[in-house]
């Protein structure tokens, strides 16, 4: 298994120093489950939350068959079958969406701790409802990364909650007899006369951000598009907030709303459905905009991520910004919002082209850049 571990790779996802595919917690999972999954059945191992696809193969690697995994990023989703084709793996596994069927009847459960306790309730809830009364749950996750909240958000739906040792900054919790299950419903609110979806996880929950709501206050009363052949676009649309602004506000128009988190889109669609424009609004899981055609935008909104899984990069934007300046049309737009201490400004003139500054406050910067 150790072999295999070494060899695993982010790619697609951002490469850089500094970010690895594999880490301590990822071992320690394995370690802490090893014969747990030695005697379960194939199809009883469900990985959840996995990054790049560790948990996944090396559970393979060491036996474990027909499993299934959960992968929130499409990236990783995307590292994990390419990493099972490099170390010949490939079909030992069958990526799901985070629903009964992923969990159905599962004895051992893997898990990568989300950093978000509504993420891991969510997670939780699932599992107690609809995995073998026998389940193990073998959840981890680096220290820094890890609260003590944790423990009674496990407790609420198993009966028995162990806590390991810490080994090279990492801990597991071993959750044991499930109760209280339920299956995963989103957040509501209302903001702004909008109505907003939120799944455990999704960026800024059912809120919205203060940097989203600079971007919202200006942006322009009728730009280009929004017409089915040439739709407004809400790049990393989160729960869909901006996206659902749009199909608002702008009347008749449409909106093609893409993020790569699974969770997010769920949330996307849910905002639509409340709101009642999901005839008007695709919202689809995509690697940015990878099923745009080029130069088929006028209009792109983004509010850059700068976390790639659990590590804080500016590796991110810059490839946004690339694939926005690919889709959009000659003197389409991208309206951005972005931490103003990030500077990006230099790069939005080189990668997409002229750009000003719209508004600024004490934190955020909205700008808008033409495609040249």
């Amino acid at each position: 298994m150790s072999a295999v571990l070494d060899s695993l790779r982010r790619w697609p996802d951002v490469e850089a120093p500094g970010l690895v595919a594999v880490d301590a917690a990822d071992r320690l999972i394995l370690d802490e489950s090893a014969s747990l999954r030695t005697s379960a059945q194939p199809g009883k191992v469900v990985v959840i939350n996995d990054s790049y696809g560790a948990l996944t193969l090396g559970a393979a690697a060491d036996g474990a068959s027909e499993i299934r995994a959960h992968l929130d990023a499409l990236t990783g989703e995307r590292a994990l079958e390419a990493n099972a084709a490099r170390v010949d793996l490939t079909g030992h596994f069958r990526p799901l969406p985070l629903n009964a069927e992923l969990v159905r009847d599962a004895r051992v459960v893997l898990l990568r701790l989300p950093r978000s306790l509504d993420a891991l309730r969510d997670i939780a809830g699932l599992i107690a409802a609809h995995a073998d009364p026998s389940v193990v749950v073998v959840a981890g996750g680096r220290l820094k990364h890890m609260s003590v909240s944790m423990n009674p958000v496990l407790s609420a739906h198993f009966e028995q909650l162990d806590v390991s040792h810490a080994r090279q900054k990492s801990r597991v919790l071993i959750a044991r007899g499930p109760r209280e299950g339920r299956d995963p419903v989103p957040s509501a609110a209302k903001v702004d006369g909008l109505h907003v979806r939120a799944y455990g996880g999704v960026f800024a929950g059912a809120s919205l951000d203060i940097g989203t709501r600079l971007l919202l206050e200006n942006l322009p009363a009728a730009p280009a598009g929004g017409t089915p052949s040439d739709p407004y676009v809400d790049l990393a649309c989160g729960t869909g907030f901006i996206g659902a602004w749009m199909a608002t506000h702008y009347p008749g128009a449409y909106v093609h709303a893409c993020d790569q988190s699974a969770v997010a889109v769920a949330s996307a669609l849910a905002t639509m459905q409340a709101n009642g424009v999901e005839d008007r609004v695709t919202v689809v899981r995509d690697d940015m905009l990878g099923t745009r055609p080029a130069a088929s935008a006028s209009f792109i909104t983004l509010n850059p991520p700068f976390h790639s899984a659990a590590a804080v990069t500016d590796s991110i934007a810059p490839r946004m910004f690339a694939d926005a300046a690919r889709a959009l049309r000659p003197g389409g737009e991208l309206w951005c919002v972005w931490n103003s201490g990030l500077k990006y400004r230099p790069l939005l003139e080189r990668t997409i082209g002229p750009t000003r500054q719209v508004a600024r406050n004490a934190k955020f910067t909205v700008t808008v850049s033409t495609h040249r």
